[in-house]
């Protein structure tokens, strides 16, 4: 199995940036669907983006322009990098995994789920 750990979080002012990593207990992730999803507290989990086997990438309307993801150099991180941030991006962010991308936004399709990592912007 994989164990996925994130890391980054904190808080910032409006408009500010961060910079979340994933770290996989595989050796690659580049044969898993990955996955960033967010949860504010008493809200559902929301998909934020995604990178599928293929390297392409997909991303809810509401952080599109402003987060982008991407896979580290060593092969066994996920990145997400959070620009132009604002109160609602408020939440604990998560890194999940999947053999293959199904639907978008169905967090049950993932099996490997990190612990999260909470972002606070004022």
């Amino acid at each position: 199995h994989v164990q996925l750990v994130e890391s980054g979080g904190g808080s910032v002012q409006a408009g500010g940036s961060l910079r979340l990593s994933c770290a996989a207990s595989a050796y690659t992730i580049s044969n898993y669907c990955m996955a960033w999803f967010r949860q504010a507290p008493g809200s559902e989990r929301e998909q934020v983006a995604r990178i599928p086997t293929d390297g392409t990438t997909n991303y809810a309307d509401s952080v599109k322009g402003r987060f982008t993801v991407s896979k580290g150099n060593g092969k066994r991180t996920l990145s997400l990098q959070m620009n132009s941030l604002n109160p609602e991006d408020t939440g604990t962010y998560y890194c999940a995994a999947e053999s293959r991308c199904r639907a978008w936004a169905d967090a049950t399709s993932y099996t490997y789920w990190g612990q999260g990592t909470q972002v606070t912007v004022s």
